[in-house]
C-alpha cells in the first residue's frame, strides 16, 4: 500500500463501510483517486465526513473523490446543508467563477444536472442558476 493510501485509509474504510458501490482506488503522478456510486447522500457524506477529520484543508492536490449519488436526476430537490454560512451559487464550476446567487443553509434548490462529483448546476427558488458545491447539497 502507498502512502497516500495510508494516508488517507479511514477514508477508503468510510467509503467502503458507508456502502460505496463499485469503488475504485488508484494513485496517479501523487493523487489518489477514489471513485464509484453512492445509494444516497449520506453515504456520500460519511466520505467526505472522514475526509474532513484527516484533513479539514482539504485539497484536490491530494485526492480526487468521484462519488456519485445514484437515484438523483435533473429536478431532485436538494437541501442546503452549510455549516451556517450562504451556500454561494457560480456562474461556472469553479471558486475562481463569480457569484451569481447565493441559498441559505436549510433552503431547498432543484438540481439542474449532477455535473462532476464536486459541482451540481443547482435552480434557487429565485430562479436563480448556477453551480454550487455538492458536499453541501443533501438530497
Amino acid at each position: 500500500m502507498s502512502t497516500l493510501q495510508d494516508k488517507y485509509a479511514s477514508v477508503i474504510a468510510a467509503a467502503q463501510s458507508a456502502g460505496i458501490e463499485n469503488m475504485k482506488v488508484s494513485e496517479q503522478n501523487g493523487i489518489l483517486y477514489v471513485s464509484g456510486s453512492a445509494i444516497n447522500s449520506a453515504a456520500k457524506d460519511a466520505v467526505w465526513n472522514a475526509l474532513g477529520s484527516i484533513d479539514s484543508t482539504y485539497s484536490a492536490s491530494d485526492i480526487n473523490l468521484d462519488v456519485q449519488v445514484g437515484g438523483l436526476s435533473a429536478g431532485s430537490t436538494l437541501t442546503v446543508n452549510t455549516e451556517s454560512s450562504n451556500l454561494n451559487i457560480r456562474q461556472e464550476p469553479s471558486t475562481d467563477a463569480s457569484v451569481v446567487g447565493k441559498a441559505a443553509k436549510g433552503e431547498i434548490v432543484t438540481l439542474v444536472e449532477q455535473t462532476s462529483d464536486e459541482w451540481w448546476k443547482v435552480k434557487t427558488s429565485g430562479g436563480e442558476e448556477g453551480y454550487a458545491y455538492a458536499r453541501y447539497l443533501q438530497a
